[in-house]
């Protein structure tokens, strides 16, 4: 009974006093689709609530939790900073944290990438990717190159800048009038009657748009091998190497957005990795802290850093900068958790667990109203015929019913995703298969 009242007591507060990212309050506010949880601990791959219930996160806490809750290293780290300063700033100053992170990543980036530039959150890396790739060309005199060529369905997060390159219309349609116009080019989703784009086709469709607008085109901006918020959309093999081989011949730079499919996500360190490709900028996010604090990087060349060199004076210097950009708390907690990668040699153990979801994808895949399953690595989309079971909204329905079963779930529109920890082990992976067939069974009663 005491937990009973300190969960009603909490959803009481909660609903008067916040307001949810990406929710509908009302629906939120009624207990649509069910009441919330109310998450107080976490420990390995598992959330717990008030009750004491424990569920596997298997969205990875909006999938930015890396080797699991609580991780010993990555919290002895984080407390080691504590004792030492919380915060202090890299404008004018600097700090043994920043350094050591930006060293950790370059050891892992792709070879040619040699600066970090730290923010908080990955949208904000969007930003300054795009006022480098801007910048760039203006100190090169080239200052007809203001155009940004971006993918349909693209979601590079949800400032204005980002928003501007994004291409998901019921998250970006309405901020229209706050947007700078861009050029997108096909993507892969699945066309009306079934089929899907292959490498060559997409490829072509990029190159259209890039003759189309050949001297003016800052930068093309994608996010390699998998669309997430676009429902888990898959690339090709071959389709991000063909896209570098364009700019190159276009003589333009190429951003990779790896807020999502960075660091291991879809089976190799980044997803550039499968096509053997160095961006020349790389932006990076959600799991470069294991899921812990808010830090992001855009990561770049030295030619695109050298451009900015001058005396202070000639004002050459990137005008960008945040209170908390390279905040010694979240950068002790990616050296870390690069730290964790290699001494556990996380890449190598996930190899088994790729191919025990692939079998999943196949199980789930049978299921009667399952549209579509697709996915790279452990970023996998099960994708329900709209108003399955005269439920019009089933992919959210599988997600609140999963939770009886102790699994945290969340739908994009028709589809669930799958999005786990890299430390899943074989159990649970079959606790959420079983559990997501189950759901998905019962739209159908």
């Amino acid at each position: 009974m005491q937990h009973r009242a300190h969960t009603t007591d909490l959803v009481a507060r909660d609903k008067a006093v916040l307001w949810h990212p990406f929710t509908q309050m009302q629906d939120w506010i009624g207990d649509v689709p069910g009441p919330p949880l109310c998450i107080v601990s976490g420990e390995g791959n598992w959330l717990v609530d008030t009750t004491g219930k424990r569920y596997l996160d298997a969205v990875s806490s909006l999938w930015c939790n890396t080797h699991g809750h609580r991780h010993p290293v990555i919290d002895a780290a984080v407390r080691a900073q504590l004792d030492r300063i919380a915060h202090t700033t890299l404008l004018g100053l600097t700090h043994p944290a920043a350094v050591e992170a930006a060293e950790a990543i370059l050891e892992v980036a792709p070879p040619g990438l040699a600066r970090v530039f730290f923010s908080e959150n990955g949208a904000a890396a969007v930003e300054v990717a795009l006022k480098m790739a801007l910048r760039y060309w203006q100190l090169r005199g080239e200052t007809d190159r203001t155009l940004f060529v971006s993918l349909e369905d693209a979601y590079h997060g949800d400032t204005i800048g980002a928003v501007s390159v994004g291409g998901i219309d019921v998250f970006h349609a309405a901020f229209g009038p706050l947007l700078f116009p861009s050029v997108q080019a096909p993507t892969a989703r699945r066309r009306p009657g079934g089929g899907v784009p292959g490498r060559d086709d997409l490829v072509a469709g990029m190159e259209r748009v890039l003759e189309a607008n050949a001297d003016r085109v800052a930068a093309v901006i994608i996010e390699p091998v998998v669309q997430g918020a676009a429902g888990i959309q898959c690339f090709p093999d071959g389709y991000v190497r063909g896209v570098r081989d364009l700019c190159d011949a276009y003589g333009t730079l190429l951003v990779c957005d790896e807020v999502a499919t960075g660091f291991g996500r879809t089976g190799e360190m980044f997803a550039v990795n499968h096509d053997g490709v160095t961006p020349d900028v790389l932006v990076l996010g959600k799991g470069m802290t294991g899921g812990y604090l808010p830090l992001s990087a855009t990561v770049a060349t030295e030619d695109i850093h050298d451009m900015f060199l001058g005396a202070t004076q000639e004002g050459r210097h990137l005008f960008h900068g945040h209170t908390y950009s390279g905040n010694p708390l979240a950068a002790a907690a990616c050296v870390a958790t690069m730290e964790v990668f290699e001494k556990e040699a996380t890449l190598a153990q996930m190899r088994p667990r790729v191919e025990a979801l692939r079998g999943a994808m196949r199980e789930i895949e049978m299921l009667p109203g399952v549209v579509d399953v697709r996915g790279r690595g452990y970023m996998i989309g099960i994708e329900l015929e709209p108003g399955m079971g005269r439920d019009p909204l089933p992919a959210r329905t599988v997600c609140q019913r999963v939770r009886d079963a102790g699994v945290v779930l969340r739908n994009l529109g028709d589809v669930v995703v799958w999005m786990p920890p890299l430390s899943i082990t074989d159990s649970e992976v079959d606790l959420l298969t079983t559990a997501t067939a189950t759901a998905i069974r019962s739209l159908g009663s």
